[in-house]
């Protein structure tokens, strides 16, 4: 077996034992440093990643193959790449970079095929001078999602 599968396999059957806790990403460098990228639909604490390293780390043999392990939690600001990151972050501002335009919204909903995000914007009255205030929503299929960041308030 690949190292690569083994380090695979190794994971998948370490998140089997914590199913609030996901894959998202997962890189081995031609030096042999392996990145384990971890989102948690609570968020991940660190013993989540204490347990998956060990879970790991344990059951590869460096005399075979030496190698450096590296696992963490999804930064902040980091773009979401999975529909499960988007389902845990219902209730959320967004910034959603599509093909012509980025909307910065609250996701109202994110199912397996498409988010609802809600936004009020300003635009020219329909009858008159000046603006209005309106509220928009917007139906987005995950497929014209170029990136999507969620926002951090303070």
């Amino acid at each position: 077996m690949a190292f690569k599968e083994k380090v695979y396999d190794l994971l998948a059957e370490a998140l089997l034992d914590k199913p609030s806790v996901f894959l998202i990403d997962l890189t081995i460098t031609d030096n042999f440093k392996i990145i384990v990228t971890l989102d948690d639909d609570n968020g991940v604490v660190l013993q989540d990643c204490i347990d998956i390293s060990r879970a790991v780390e344990n059951n590869l043999d460096r005399e075979e193959q030496d190698f450096s392990l590296e696992v963490a939690s999804v930064g902040v600001g980091s773009p979401l790449k999975m529909v499960r990151q988007y389902i845990k972050n219902v209730g959320r501002t967004l910034i959603v970079k599509l093909e012509t335009e980025t909307i910065e919204a609250e996701l109202v909903e994110a199912n397996d095929n498409f988010i609802i995000l809600s936004w009020k914007a300003r635009e020219p009255k329909k009858l008159g001078k000046g603006k209005e205030t309106v509220q928009k929503i917007k139906e987005i299929p995950y497929t014209e999602i170029k990136e999507a960041i969620v926002t951090v308030t303070f």
